[in-house]
């Protein structure tokens, strides 16, 4: 049995039995056999179902936001993901007629040429906890609108998110046999893999389950695509708007806890205005409200789950202990010492910490003063991790030289923590690799067949 532990007082929330080996191979050999038939019927006929199946899904918001907070703590304050899922799937299906049309070489007396892109056959999602709607779509929508069956397995500490996303599409007509939510243990999932029983695997996750889910396609020539964890950073410039760029980068340090897969972890500020910035950081958080996410009050909740909690203490205790300066103060939060954890900004930080170099995913940020735009990129660049870098200043020109030099997958600037489906979704170092999104995420979940035809 798979059983979800409510951050909010740690009872069961949802609990669901794990489907047997046999079970598993056999639900993805119904997907195999259903995927030309759904492959084969016409592109707008897939779109529309999609687009159909989002009508679905949003009418069920009501039900969702209380159940999310539930099950992984997020306030009720802040709604749903279905403005997100709604904005990704809709813009992929916009896209999805040119993005898929064939590149046509040559149409003449003589030949004709072309390539076209041809779906991957079963492709297997594996979401995670913190987004579990948004990020899920991410890969389902354009991998049904290309062609693809999907198999859905999404985290624990959601059960009941992907089980909803999937009822939803089935209620608008997408047949089950095209997309199935799964409940499968890490062992059979690798099972799964390694028998190639997928064109595709999607994951997002930890880097440690990223290499499990590599060392499982090792040999199959099994596409993966992989969003793993993230460092990012913010640097906020001499000539940057200071209380925009304190609102928006403490926001995507803080929301949801800190539980964002491109949420802001480490902040280097230019010495002209590091004093006003954290004056105005420090103010923003010491403004939050540490509570129940059932409470309409409530502005932070807690972690999703105790051990969440915990690497994020130990990281904070740490880094205070070497020098660094703690300056919320903690004790006006509702920290229990379990989920419950008071958000916290430290100064005087280093990159010989923890908190600097690790992945936090929670509610922590550090802040550190440089002297110049090179300082500032080699301390973004001592990463392991790639995903985005938000970069704060009036000059495009200079944001543009910074974000060159900078080992990312995305570069912002004047805003941060947010995934723009026009543009690819990608990371790098131990981030993971693939392309999501955009016109080059149908590229990721169709392969390129060509056409070579001489008419006379």
């Amino acid at each position: 049995m798979l059983e979800c532990i409510s951050p909010i007082d740690g009872s069961v929330y949802a609990s669901r039995p794990v489907l047997s080996g046999v079970e598993a191979a056999d639900t993805a050999a119904k997907l195999r056999a259903a995927q030309p038939a759904w492959a084969a019927r016409p592109l707008a006929e897939r779109v529309a179902l999609l687009r159909a199946g989002l009508a679905k899904l949003t009418e069920m918001t009501d039900e969702a936001v209380p159940e999310l907070a539930h099950m992984m703590g997020r306030p009720v304050r802040y709604g749903g993901e279905f403005g997100g899922v709604n904005e990704r799937a809709g813009y992929m299906a916009d896209i999805a007629e040119a993005a898929l049309a064939p590149q046509i070489i040559e149409d003449s007396d003589g030949f004709e040429r072309r390539i076209e892109r041809t779906p991957l056959g079963v492709v297997l999602v594996v979401s995670p906890w913190n987004y579990p709607y948004m990020t899920a779509i991410n890969t389902v929508a354009p991998a049904l609108i290309a062609g693809n069956t999907v198999m859905l397995k999404g985290s624990t500490q959601t059960l009941l998110a992907t089980e909803r996303l999937v009822r939803a599409f089935h209620a608008a007509g997408i047949p089950e046999d095209v997309l199935q939510n799964v409940f499968l243990d890490h062992a059979t999932t690798s099972a799964l893999i390694a028998a190639r029983s997928f064109g595709f695997v999607n994951f997002t996750g930890s880097v440690n389950a990223g290499r499990e889910i590599e060392r499982a396609a090792a040999g199959t020539f099994t596409g993966v695509g992989l969003e793993l964890g993230g460092k990012d950073p913010g640097y906020v410039m001499e000539d940057a708007d200071i209380e925009a760029a304190a609102d928006t980068l403490i926001d995507g340090a803080m929301f949801n806890s800190g539980q964002c897969c491109c949420g802001i972890e480490r902040i280097y500020v230019a010495d002209a205005v590091y004093d006003a910035f954290v004056e105005k950081a420090v103010s923003i958080v010491n403004g939050y409200v540490l509570g129940n996410p059932l409470e309409p009050t409530t502005t932070i909740g807690p972690m999703a789950h105790r051990r969440f909690a915990d690497l994020v203490r130990s990281q904070i205790a740490e880094a205070i202990a070497a020098g660094a300066t703690p300056m919320i103060d903690a004790s006006k939060f509702a920290d229990d010492g379990g989920t419950y954890l008071a958000p916290q900004i430290l100064t005087d930080v280093t990159h010989d910490m923890r908190v600097m170099r690790e992945e936090s995913f929670g509610p922590v940020v550090g802040i550190m003063r440089v002297q110049s735009d090179q300082e500032a990129i080699a301390l973004m660049n001592d990463s392991d991790f790639g995903l985005t870098a938000a970069l704060w200043t009036k000059d495009p020109a200079r944001a543009a030289k910074i974000g060159a030099g900078i080992e990312t997958g995305t570069v912002f600037m004047n805003r941060c923590d947010y995934l723009d489906p026009a543009l690819c979704w990608t990371g790098c170092k131990d981030t993971g690799r693939g392309a999501a999104l955009s016109s080059l995420g149908y590229q990721s979940l169709t392969r390129p067949k060509s056409y070579h035809f001489r008419k006379a």
